[in-house]
């Protein structure tokens, strides 16, 4: 039996450290449930949640070439089960949907007078460290 990425399977807990579970699956073979993959809420301590000798579904989410093989507890469970997140605005944040975008002018003219903006009080305050406007000493 030969283990397949997505593929969900019954595992034993061997091991418990402190990044993770190891579990054996039915072909004998050992994989990693790293702790972030262990609930879908924050773990802190994986003693919590997991024993050695518990029984667990796990889905095989990748498989390495040196034969790593890594685990899920919590997307092994079904998506009716798993907590929804909410979602959040993808880029722009909160900018009302009105608001036509800018075009690349008007991008440059505000990204020229933040630059020279800045570059202002950048000299400025290097001029005050030196003592004057370029004043040499001697």
């Amino acid at each position: 039996m030969s283990i397949e990425v997505g593929s969900k399977l019954q595992g034993k807990v061997t091991g418990i450290t402190n990044f993770g579970a190891f579990v054996e699956l039915p072909n004998g073979s050992t994989g990693l449930v790293h702790i972030s993959e262990v609930a879908d809420n924050y773990v802190k301590d994986i003693n919590d949640h997991l024993k050695v000798g518990d029984m667990v579904e796990v889905k095989v989410m990748n498989v390495g070439t040196d034969g790593k093989i890594g685990l899920s507890i919590r997307k092994a469970k079904p998506e009716a089960e798993r907590p929804q997140r909410p979602q959040r605005p993808r880029h722009g944040g909160g900018r009302p949907q009105t608001e036509r975008p800018e075009n690349f002018e008007q991008k440059m003219a505000k990204f020229m007078k933040d630059s020279e903006e800045r570059l202002s009080t950048l000299k400025r305050a290097t001029e005050s460290k030196r003592g004057g406007r370029g004043a040499r000493r001697g």
